[in-house]
């Protein structure tokens, strides 16, 4: 799979990002020079961690007919110690429907093996970048 993303002349700094058919904007806060049209790349990373546990809560609880109806996930970041390696996540989700106790840890566990977290706390990850000719 191949993700584009194409620079947006209308805006200082806004990118469009092209994921099969869908658009999303990206763009820098107006502290960094930008418009704030999209969300930063930092937000986008965020973003990714709080989908893929709402969605990894969502495949789990339709395979074990756990009758979930709602499910908001809330992302927090404390990037205070990104420049000395650490870069901090907080995960806060609510469940609504008539679940039980034990139907939401298990939800809860469910959301915590969700794989963009195995991916950012599990993996190495190498990342080429080259120039190709316009």
């Amino acid at each position: 799979m191949s993700i584009t993303v194409k620079r947006d002349l209308s805006q200082p700094m806004r990118h469009i990002v092209h994921v099969r058919n869908h658009l999303i904007a990206a763009d820098g806060s107006v502290e960094e020079g930008g418009a704030d049209a999209g969300p930063s790349p930092h937000d986008l990373y965020d973003a990714a961690l709080g989908a893929c546990k709402a969605l990894t809560v969502v495949w789990y609880a339709k395979r074990k007919g756990i009758p979930v109806e709602d499910i908001e996930v809330t992302i927090e970041r404390d990037a205070s110690d990104e420049r000395k390696g650490v870069y901090r996540l907080s995960a806060a989700l609510q469940f609504g429907g008539d679940l039980t106790d034990a139907q939401r840890a298990d939800l809860l566990a469910a959301a915590e093996k969700c794989p963009i977290q195995k991916l950012m706390t599990g993996v190495t990850t190498e990342i080429t970048t080259t120039q190709v000719a316009p």
